[in-house]
């Protein structure tokens, strides 16, 4: 299966700005990133595709699921996506950026952490025609002469469009604003700390220091968000790690145990059949009759 590191340069790359916006496919797709965008592909940067009109289906991290009128889809980087089918003439704005850019940007959005692992947020009638409205006219920016005397205009429009998913991600499920000490805000930082280093065997005591919590604390808010315990979500997380790593590499069990920072491979057998319901070398048998289908 494709890997998309450097897609989003196929698409379209500023000189100081890696980012990309096309609405309704105005701008053609080479063929080559049209073939990686039909298949099941790695995400490099973040990406975003708001469907003005019609319906289309999504599969995220094996997790399927719909979006119609004025909803939009996401994916994140490392994440494997797949659009079924990705239908050209479907009246829609696709949206990339890469991490250089985000840093660039004023804010923290909080749902690019994606709390509550879902990929897909709904707007209400007026939010829909303000998001319509500031990708066109981020569109236009990214594609009218001269763009690049204009970055940070461009930086400002889309600083103001995340701002509205990010509002809109925590509004459809009546979660107030993140603030910091609450619970939610927490859950979040609970996240960024098992992410920024994954492979390592993590300490659930140690996080729970770090974060200024009991592990008791740590614990019941964990289990509110996540519904496991702080030891199994880390353990789901590597192993969700793992299914990602299998869709676009060779690696050995004994290779993919090493690089998760297992030393071993046995435990990590038992954890991911576990996990999965199936052995290594079963899921990637089922990986390759699907890409047979």
């Amino acid at each position: 299966m494709e890997e998309t590191i450097g897609l989003l340069d196929k698409i379209r790359h500023h000189d100081k700005l890696s980012i990309a916006l096309n609405e309704n496919c105005a701008i053609p797709l080479p063929d080559d990133v049209m073939q990686i965008l039909l298949k099941p592909h790695r995400l490099s940067f973040y990406y975003f595709q708001y469907i003005e009109s019609g319906a289309a289906t999504f599969i995220a991290d094996l997790q399927q699921f719909e979006v119609g009128d004025g909803e939009l889809a996401f994916g994140l980087p490392n994440q494997i996506i797949t659009k079924l089918p990705y239908d050209k003439n479907q009246r829609q704005y696709a949206l990339s950026f890469d991490e250089d850019t985000l840093r660039l940007l004023p804010g923290t959005y909080q749902f690019l952490v994606n709390p509550f692992n879902v990929n897909s947020i709904s707007f209400d009638p007026a939010t829909q025609q303000r998001v319509k409205n500031l990708l066109s006219g981020l569109f236009q920016l990214l594609h009218a002469p001269g763009r690049q005397r204009k970055v940070e205009v461009i930086l400002a429009h889309l600083h103001t469009v995340l701002t509205e998913f990010n509002t809109a991600y925590f509004e459809q499920y009546k979660v107030p604003e993140v603030v910091p000490g609450a619970k939610l805000s927490k859950y979040i930082a609970f996240k960024l700390a098992v992410e920024e280093n994954l492979t390592e065997q993590h300490d659930v005591q140690s996080i729970a220091e770090q974060l200024a919590l009991t592990s008791n604390t740590l614990y019941g808010i964990v289990k509110e968000f996540g519904g496991v315990s702080p030891k199994e979500w880390i353990t789901n997380r590597l192993m969700l790690e793992a299914q990602r790593k299998l869709q676009y590499s060779t690696l050995s069990v004994k290779e993919l145990a090493y690089e998760l920072g297992f030393n071993d491979p046995g435990y990590f057998s038992r954890l991911f059949k576990k996990s999965t319901g199936k052995s290594v070398s079963r899921y990637l048998a089922d990986l390759k009759d699907l890409s047979h289908d």
